[in-house]
């Protein structure tokens, strides 16, 4: 794992990649927010500290076990509603939520999302911006022989569907699998920021994706810029969890190599000046420029491939965690995601 302090940023909010071992303690003038731990367990609880934090688990030999922690210049208040644990600080929210194993998730998971959105309304962040799922079993059958995470995103989706303008509010997301039962999910939104949801002309936008991957599509968009404040700011954008799929469709089945290919240029693409100002955006960005990575590895026999392509291509500066899970589909072997910081932190 390579870490950089402080490089991922908002205006006011920053992500930092650490190792684990040691206790953390914020920089001087620095508040946690919150913060998520890849290890050994789960779970979705107030930290002795205060903050909300929930734990993934993805540890397995040679991968990273790693967390991310969100700092903020405010001193946030934080507190728990409905089985959620969160904290604020007056311009930006955290929140996180566990839902337990179930022979169906789809009315729970429902129902913990739309649990989340009245906290939304209630606190007033209403712009979402970053979203993080983290699915037990993935791949596997619930007790009707429906694949849980297609499961998950049917009461997701239900979800967002009575969440205001449906998926214009769709922020930038991560659905991954994670070692053991039950989901794991975090979100940031804020109250005053500009949020911009982005879509790749390379990929069908997943709100849109045809049946055959499930009763009801995903809700996320490919990447969310967030801009905090001033004209001079060029904003924080939020990539989300990428893979090799073209189109709607999964390329180079069975061919790591090739579909870290495939990823590393959809995220280019994402990100390049091209496609933002489809967007409306100015300022394109390159591979080097994203930061706090999680690499998310099928198989540990494709680990040292995955490493060796990212090396390549991301900068030598970039904090960098590898992480053992399962992705969405069964035929991914690797996802992607990261931050590009508004360069002028």
């Amino acid at each position: 794992m390579r870490t950089d302090t402080d490089r991922a940023s908002a205006r006011g909010l920053r992500s930092e990649l650490r190792g684990l071992g040691t206790d953390y303690a914020a920089p001087e003038g620095r508040h946690v927010l919150g913060a998520m731990t890849f290890g050994t367990r789960s779970f979705a609880a107030l930290h002795p500290d205060g903050h909300p934090e929930l734990g993934i688990r993805t540890a397995s030999p040679g991968f990273d076990t790693v967390q991310e922690v969100w700092t903020t210049d405010s001193r946030p208040e934080h507190g728990t509603d409905h089985g959620l644990a969160f904290a604020h600080d007056g311009e930006y929210l955290y929140c996180i939520g566990h839902i337990p194993e179930f022979g169906v998730y789809q009315h729970h998971s429902r129902s913990a999302y739309e649990s989340a959105f009245r906290l939304i309304d209630e606190l007033g962040y209403p712009h979402i911006f970053r979203m993080w799922n983290f699915v037990g079993a993935i791949n596997g059958n619930n007790a009707e022989g429906v694949e849980i995470y297609r499961d998950f995103v049917a009461g997701r989706a239900e979800a967002f569907a009575s969440y205001g303008d449906g998926t214009g509010r769709m922020p930038a997301a991560t659905g991954i699998g994670m070692h053991g039962t039950g989901i794991g999910f975090a979100f940031l939104a804020c109250r005053s920021g500009a949020v911009r949801h982005i879509e790749n002309h390379r990929q069908t936008p997943a709100y849109h994706y045809p049946q055959e991957y499930g009763p009801k599509p995903p809700s996320f968009a490919r990447a969310t810029r967030l801009l905090p404040g001033s004209a001079e700011d060029r904003g924080t954008l939020f990539v989300s969890g990428t893979a090799s799929i073209l189109g709607h469709e999964t390329v180079h089945a069975g061919d790591v190599d090739q579909q870290c290919k495939v990823t590393l240029e959809n995220i280019a693409e994402l990100i390049g000046s091209a496609n933002l100002s489809r967007s409306g955006l100015d300022h394109g960005y390159e591979l080097t420029d994203l930061d706090s990575l999680k690499v998310y590895v099928r198989h540990p026999e494709h680990l040292p491939i995955v490493r060796a392509k990212c090396a390549e291509a991301f900068s030598a500066r970039a904090g960098i965690a590898y992480l053992h899970a399962d992705v969405c589909r069964s035929d991914l072997l690797v996802e992607i995601e990261g931050i590009v910081p508004d360069p002028t932190w």
